[in-house]
């Protein structure tokens, strides 16, 4: 478990990376090509990290409140109360609120931008499958997600999503009217210069699909993360697992759920299949269950 760690956050820093050296490749670009210089690159930094701030801010709010979740007291279910509360003792973390979700579906998730301002949302459908220590490890997992920043992160990474739409979408936008762009200022170099346009070209078109990738995959990650942290914390990888089992085999969506919080929870709550895996924001949950035991 603890290589599993260490393992899923160095690849989640190696993600990141890549990210700002193709935003800063694409910033390059459109200064060269279109002979800018590097004020689209500036803008699209400062307006994507002002629209994420209210998100950043206000984002747990809109999950809470577009998944129906109320905020539940010890005395309103002390059973899901003890349990979160005993666990955060043993991670070390302040307990969070808690919220429960009236929907038969198997399904929870964790918001917040940090330990100190954070909630976990159980469906009651959740709460009445799984048995005690399979719950643990559910709860487990989401208090991981809280431990390891992981909401804050993936408000980075939305910033870096946004920066690299709005710089693509402002290169074709200056090309359709005809930008300031110098026949003499495209690269130099003859045909390699050509070369390195087609290439720019290219990855400037395809590059909000590659954001996209890198996010699912940095989430992903995360997720690996999560069940690994979790199995730590209740020493007992095998609750987790079986609950995950125990998920993969409901096929119950979660009506109150929508795209823009399905990275949220433990498992898609919106149960899509087919092609629509391969842009799925969470892993196989065979491979995580596969990770979990420690099998090949």
């Amino acid at each position: 478990m603890y290589s599993q760690i260490d393992s899923n956050k160095r690849k989640t820093i190696l993600l990141v990376a890549i990210f700002l050296v193709f935003i800063i490749a694409l910033g390059w670009f459109i200064g060269v090509y279109l002979n800018y210089g590097y004020g689209i690159l500036v803008f699209a930094v400062v307006f994507s990290v002002l629209t994420s701030l209210v998100s950043y801010y206000k984002g747990d709010s809109f999950a809470l409140s577009s998944t129906k979740a109320r905020l539940t007291k010890k005395e309103d279910n002390p059973y899901v109360y003890r349990m979160v509360e005993n666990l955060c003792i043993t991670a070390g973390t302040p307990t969070p609120k808690v919220y429960i979700i009236d929907s038969p579906a198997l399904n929870a998730f964790a918001t917040g931008r940090d330990p100190q301002h954070a909630s976990i949302a159980l469906t009651t459908g959740i709460i009445s499958a799984l048995k005690n220590e399979e719950l643990e490890g559910v709860i487990a997992h989401e208090l991981s997600h809280i431990k390891n920043y992981d909401i804050r992160l993936m408000t980075i990474v939305v910033v870096l999503v946004g920066m690299i739409a709005l710089i693509s979408n402002f290169f074709f936008r200056a090309r359709l009217f005809g930008g300031k762009r110098d026949s003499n200022n495209r690269g130099g170099g003859g045909q390699l210069g050509g070369i390195i346009m087609i290439i720019g070209l290219v990855l400037l078109i395809l590059s909000p699909i590659i954001a996209e990738l890198i996010k699912l995959a940095i989430s992903r990650k995360r997720e690996y993360l999560a069940d690994a942290s979790g199995a730590l914390l209740t020493r007992y990888p095998e609750g987790l697992a079986r609950a995950l089992e125990k998920i993969s085999q409901s096929n119950i969506p979660l009506a109150t759920a929508s795209s823009a919080t399905a990275h949220l929870f433990i498992s898609n709550p919106l149960k899509s299949g087919g092609f629509s895996k391969l842009f799925s924001t969470h892993p196989p949950i065979e491979e995580r269950i596969r990770k979990l035991r420690g099998t090949t």
